[in-house]
Parts: structure tokens; sequence; C-alpha cells
């Protein structure tokens, strides 16, 4: 264990080389966390019957693998393989219509019910060999509770922003189906443990204190406890388990929210959980109480009665839409917040949040817009009375570009009642959160979040959520958008603009005595965030994970790391044991700054130059939309969320994911690599000693080894030929000239300068990556050949207004579409 990277052996080893004893690692473990929250962003091609078919092959093949197979089963096992690749060869692959948010909703259901909740045992038993394995005492980790945490949240049934389809009642809709599953799987979980907890006062006593608890809580519930204790008379630990079973939520709980002797929070649930395990232990069955009871209590700590906490995002810019609906329908004849200047925005929100006077009736239309904002605010309002904060996530504020826009929130939530009076002032339960995504916004984050921490509602809030979770210091969380910011200004500035964004808003957060708790919003390719999981961990700037990471998993990437347990097992070790290692060893260094973080800005700034030379060269957005199947893109049914955000015809308007989904298929990668080449060239030319110090950090530095990895890979993804092949599809020969010669040329500087860092060529540097495209690549050529022609022909009728034609030819078109995001392994 201890020799495999990254995980659990590895990062203890390093641990202790650092001089960490098993008592110190263990007291840190229980406040390391890693929230995984899935999103529905469509980058996932495949049918989720196609994968369902692909889980299928994998157990078979899993199973293929085994050396003491009987021949019977061998020769079954084969039959099976032919049988699923019968069917699978013979199913639709695309989406012949978009998939609903209900398609989407039990795709991410299946994930918290299913393949999570088993992933847990196995985790707690890999960090338990790994403690023994690198020689730590196993008395210190001996709480079930006492280890590191992993837990969910979803955007799916809660993300609004630009998608009109996620309406208030499909949010609640949402909240509850997740409660229900919730329920049922604790349900299920405490029946099985009943099975395993057949042991008879008989022949082992409980201790009277036991017996005497049963007796009381089945006294307290009347028939229900009654029933509970009678079916298993003399097995005293099942009676107990039967008790919590008629204490959890019933379906009338979902409604009223209230049910004498029902259970009104997990942490009763949980409660009840550990007073079953001492029960064991102290009848020396601390076996059973290990090996049964502890693996329910880790779900119960994980899944609560809520699965995944549920975001509710929206874009500020429809956040002052509704207020200038609230304003005009309130009757003031100055009504147009969103032009207002920032100081008349925060003069106008502090005056108002100061009074709990709503600026229009609660059951008034004040406008499409406010109704539904008010609408989601309104729902979580609601759920929260009735059940509580546990389900519930952040209100994120996408596009955040001034402290005002994180405020008009808080004027919100007062409109609907979520924003509370107590004795120090407004308070919000739910944590409002900036979502900084363009680089400008990046750069002007600090400012932005040092005035929203100032405001005593933010104050009087993360005070007021820390003591309802027990921390010990208010959390203040931050989104950074790594997709977005890519888009906007490519990879180097992107992540450059980042690492020091979070070590700005960290310094600001705790000037305000705030722990900045970062929310990465990362995709599932290079150009929107993605990396090797330990690499990426590794490479944040310190002191910004303090042992609390949350990261979004998008599309495709959850079905390539989640959907297979020993696959999801590892990916999920990875999170835990990186954000465990980079946290305890951050809290012992106040390491001064890099030498190279100077050089580092002066290279984004000048790469992000190149880059947007090339976005706002004239013409650029005709060849963009002809030299790569954007147009089939939009046609297709991926996802349930629209590729723009308000349907304008500009780069601005394009959503990050089409964008890099596009240049993929064309086999071009630009925002992976555009514009670092130059940046590199420069530096070697004008600041020689520079790009020596460059090449002699790329090893030991991981920031600097992490930017240049991605790029190199990126670089080397790239099919130049096929590139070619898409921009012949360009109609205008001049514009097609102009830009296949400045993206080759800068894509040929990029591979001779990452060369140039690196001290050799590519091919010895990312061995794997070239081998993976070798396998792949006479395939992906025959696939974008067939794209290509389908592309053109498909546009030709549609030009000639052959619409019917052109509607025959889609999903054709589409299916080369998915063939070739599977054969990248990557969509957007």
């Amino acid at each position: 264990m201890a020799d495999l990277p990254a995980l659990w052996g590895e990062s203890l080893q390093q641990l202790i080389d650092r001089g960490w004893t098993a008592d110190m690692i263990a007291a840190e473990l229980p406040s390391m966390r890693v929230e995984l929250v899935l999103t529905a962003h469509p980058t996932e091609a495949k049918r989720a019957t196609v994968l369902a078919h692909h889980r299928r092959l994998f157990r078979r093949f899993q199973l293929r693998h085994q050396t003491d197979l009987p021949p019977w089963r061998r020769s079954e096992n084969e039959e099976a393989i032919e049988s699923v690749l019968s069917i699978l060869w013979r199913t639709g692959e695309i989406y012949l219509d978009k998939p609903d948010l209900q398609s989407e909703r039990r795709n991410v259901m299946d994930y918290l019910t299913v393949v999570f909740p088993k992933a847990l045992q196995p985790l707690d038993q890999r960090l338990r060999q790994a403690w023994r394995e690198v020689g730590l005492s196993e008395k210190a980790i001996a709480d079930p509770l006492a280890l590191p945490r992993l837990t969910f949240g979803t955007w799916v049934g809660g993300d609004r922003d630009g998608h009109p389809l996620v309406t208030p009642e499909v949010t609640e809709e949402t909240l509850m189906q997740l409660r229900r599953g919730a329920v049922e799987l604790m349900r299920e979980e405490l029946i099985q443990l009943a099975r395993l907890t057949s042991v008879s006062a008989y022949w082992l006593p409980p201790t009277s204190d036991f017996l005497t608890r049963i007796a009381e809580r089945a006294h307290a519930m009347g028939p229900a406890g009654a029933a509970a204790i009678a079916r298993n008379p003399n097995e005293p630990w099942r009676q107990f388990i039967n008790l919590m079973l008629a204490s959890l939520p019933s379906e009338k709980t979902m409604i009223s929210g209230k049910e004498q002797h029902t259970y009104q929070r997990s942490r009763e649930l949980l409660a009840d959980l550990r007073c079953l395990h001492e029960s064991l232990v102290a009848v020396d069955l601390g076996d059973v109480a290990t090996s049964a009871v502890a693996p329910t209590m880790r779900i119960a700590q994980t899944f609560g009665f809520h699965l995944a906490v549920l975001d509710i995002r929206q874009n500020s810019a429809k956040h002052d839409t509704a207020i200038e609906q609230l304003l005009r329908a309130a009757g003031m004849a100055d009504w147009k917040f969103a032009s207002w200047d920032e100081d008349k925005r925060m003069k106008f929100l502090n005056e108002e949040l100061a009074n709990s006077r709503p600026l229009t009736h609660p059951d008034s239309s004040a406008g499409e817009e406010a109704d539904a904002v008010l609408g989601a605010l309104r729902v979580v309002t609601q759920y929260r009375s009735k059940h509580g904060a546990d389900g519930l996530g952040a209100l994120i504020v996408s596009m955040t570009r001034k402290t005002s826009d994180l405020l008009a929130v808080y004027l919100l939530a007062r409109e609907v009642g979520l924003l509370q009076r107590t004795e120090s002032g407004a308070v919000c339960p739910l944590p409002v959160v900036p979502l900084f995504e363009t680089i400008d916004d990046l750069e002007r984050s600090p400012e932005i979040y040092d005035g929203f921490l100032q405001h005593p509602i933010t104050r009087n809030s993360l005070t007021a959520i820390a003591q309802r979770e027990g921390a010990t210091a208010p959390v203040g969380q931050v989104m950074i958008g790594y997709s977005d910011s890519n888009k906007d200004g490519g990879i180097l500035a992107s992540l450059v603009g980042l690492r020091h964004a979070q070590r700005k808003l960290t310094q600001v957060a705790r000037s305000h005595g705030v722990r900045a708790r970062f929310f990465h919003g990362r995709g599932g390719t290079i150009s929107r965030g993605a990396g090797p999981t330990h690499r990426f961990i590794k490479s944040l700037p310190d002191h910004t994970i303090a042992g609390d990471m949350r990261l979004t998993e998008q599309g495709e990437t959850i079905a390539q790391k989640y959907a297979h347990e020993p696959t999801a097992i590892y990916n999920l070790e990875l999170f835990l044991a990186g954000v465990t290692r980079k946290s305890l060893a951050d809290s012992r260094s106040e390491e001064p700054d890099h030498p190279l973080e100077p050089t580092l800005v002066k290279l984004a700034a000048w790469a992000r130059t190149t880059y947007h030379e090339l976005l706002h060269s004239d013409g650029f957005v005709e060849f963009f939309r002809e030299a790569t199947p954007i147009d089939a893109i939009e046609q297709s049914r991926i996802g349930s969320r629209p590729a723009r955000r308000t349907g304008q015809q500009t780069l601005d308007d394009l959503r990050a994911i089409p964008w890099v989904f596009s240049w993929g298929q064309a086999r071009c990668y630009l925002s992976g690599w555009y514009g670092v080449g130059t940046a590199l060239k420069k530096l070697q030319t004008e600041c020689p000693d520079e790009f020596d110090a460059v090449k002699e950090a790329l090893r030991d530095w991981a920031p600097l080894h992490y930017l240049i990895s991605n790029v190199a890979t990126s670089v080397t993804a790239v099919d130049i030929e096929v590139m070619k092949q898409y921009a012949a599809l360009v109609e205008n020969p001049a514009l097609r000239e102009r830009f296949v010669t400045d993206i080759e040329t800068q894509w040929k500087l990029a591979c001779e300068m990452v060369e140039a860092v690196y001290g050799g060529p590519m091919e010895s540097q990312r061995p794997n990556v070239q081998r993976m495209i070798a396998l792949r690549s006479e395939g992906l050529r025959l696939l974008h050949r067939q794209q290509i022609s389908l592309l053109q022909r498909w546009r030709s009728y549609n030009k000639m207004g052959e619409h019917t034609q052109a509607d025959a030819l889609l999903p054709a078109l589409l299916l080369s579409v998915n063939a070739i995001a599977s054969g990248l392994g990557t969509t957007g």
C-alpha cells in the first residue's frame, strides 16, 4: 500500500518522515473533509443505457481475469460477454431527445444511493490497512467517526444559471427526492444491520443500562415501540435496531416535517448508532461493532437524511432583473437597479437591509424573473422550516463582479422570510457564495470579498452557521471557475489567476477571522481545470485547503471515475489522502513566496495578450464556427441545459463547455495551449536567467510542474493534420489561410518551448500520453474524416434550405460526435 503513489500509504509515510506521530495525525483526521458536488453539465455524450451496458461489461471482464474460475463458469462468462456486446452493438448511441431533468436526477441518485455508499467501508479499510503497514498504532483511529469525512452535493435541480427548466417546482421535487432516497438508504442499512446482530441475551446478556434504554424508548413510542420489541424477543440488539427503524421519518413527516418520536435530524440516528456500537463493545463484541455497526455509522454520518446538499445557483444579472421588477412593482420611479453605480447600489441595499419590511406583498407577482428567483428561495425557506438546513447547500452567485451582487441575495432572501432577525442583527441561515469566473473578476475578487466579509449580515451569518455546524471558526466559502477563466484568458492566465486569487482571498478571510473554503469548479478536460488529482491538490497554494475541499464532478468524469467500484474507491482515496497530506504538511510550514511567482505572473500576462489577439481578430468567430463542429454540438441532445446563456451568437454568450468540446472534436485543443509558446519564448529571449530558473524548478515546484505538464498533454494531443482538414470547411480562403497559419505556428512554438523547458523531446517526457494517442490515432482519423464529410453535407443542406435532408443527416452527425468523444475519452 505504501508503494502506491498518492494514496494513503505514501501520504502517511510522507507525514511520518516529516515528524508526525500516530496520535498527531489521528487528532487531525476528523477535521479533514472532501465534498464532491455532482453536476449535470452537458459533457456526458453517452446515454445512460449505454453506460449501464458498459458497467455490465466491466464486471464480466473483471470475472474473466480471475484465474480460479471453473471451466463451466468461464464458459458462461464468455457467453455473457458476447451477449452484452451483441446488445450494445445494436443499441442507439445518441440521445434522440435532450435528456430531461428527471433523467439527470435519476442518474445522480444512482451514484448517491448505490455507488458511493458501497465505497465507504472499503475506503475506511484501506486507510486502516495503510495505517498498519506504515507502523502506526491502530488504537489511535479506533473511533469510526474520527476519520476523514466524505460528503456530497449536487446542482441537478438547483442550478438555474441559464437553465430555464429548473423551476421552483423542480427544486422542491429534488429536495424531497433526495430526502426520500436518504431515508430509504438508512432503512436498508438498518435492516441489514439487524440481520448481523442476532445475538441472544440468553447467551450474552447486555448491560443493564442498554436494557433500560430499550425499555424507556419502547414505552415512549407507545404501540409502535411495543411492536418493535415484540418482533425479536430475547434479542436486545435487534430490538434496539427495530426501534430505530420505527423512528425513521415517514412519508407523513416529509410533508409536515414533524411527528412525535420520529428522528428530526440525522444526528439523533447517529447518536443511537453510537449507543449500539458502545453496547456491543461493552460485552466484548468489538469485532461485531467494527464490522457491522461502524459502516452504518459512516453512512449515516455521510448521507444523513438528505444524501447530498442542494446548491441554488443563479447569475447575478438575473438577480438584478428580479430586484428591478420588485422596485417597479413597489412604485419606485428610479427602478433601474442594474444600471446604478456601485455606491448607489450599496447605499440602497444597506438602507433596505436595515429593516424587515418586504418590497412587495408575498402573494403578489412582480414579474417573471422576480417570481422565478423568489420562488426558488421560498422552496428553500419552507424546506428549512420543516427539515432543517442539513440538505441545503449554498446560494451561489455566478458572474460575481461586485460586492453588491452578493448583498443583493440578502435582499431577495428578506423578501421570502429567509433572512432572520436576531439579537445580533439580521442572519441568513445559508451561505451566500461568490463565483469568480473571468480573469478580471479573479483579479478583483479580494476587494469584492473583503467588502462582503465586512458587512454585518455576512459576519452574523457566518458566525451563526459555524455555531450550528459545530465549527471552531466561521467559514467563508468561495467558488472559483476554471472553465470560464480559461475561455476568457487561456490556460496560463487562468491557472495563474486562480492561484493568486486563492492566496489573496485566503489572506482577506484571515484578516476577518474567517477560514476560506474554496469550491473548485473544475470540468473534465485540461482546459476546464482537469488534471491528475494528486498533482492538482499538490499544486494548490499553501494554506488554501486547510482540511476542507469542495469541488465539482461533471459530465463524463462522473462515469469515468465512479461508475465502477474499484475506480470509485481509488479516486475517492486520492482526494481524501491528498487533502489530508497537503493540509497537514501546510500546517507546519510558513514558506516565503517562491522566487518564480513574479515570473508566472509575467508569463500569464504575455500568454493572455497573445490569446486575446486571436479571439478578437477580425473574422475569428466566423473561422471558429466553420472550422469546428460547434453548430452540430449546439444541436446535440447531451444535456438538458442550453449551450448558450441567452441565445446570442457571440463568444461571450457561448458556454465554456461547447467552446472546449468543439476545439477537441477538431483535434486542436486551442484553449489548452495557445499563447504559452509565445510567452515562454519571450521569457527565454528577454529574461534568460528566469527561463533557466523555470527549467531548474520544474520538477520540484508543484504549481509549475502541474501547469507545464497540462500544457504538454494538450499540445501532444493535437493532430495538426486533422485540424487542417476541419479548417478546409471554412469557405473564405483568405480567412482560412490566415488562422490556420497562425494556429500551426503557435502550436509548433508551444511544442518547441515546452520541450525546451523539459530539456528533452515530448516523446520521452509524456510517454503515456504518446502511447494512448498512438493506439487511438488510426481509428480516430477515420471518424474525423467521416464527421467532416457529414458536417459539410449537413451545412450545405441547411444553407440551401433543404431542412428535411439536413434533419435526416443529423443523427449520423451526432453519432460521429459521440464516437470521437468516446475515442478521445472526453467532451468538454
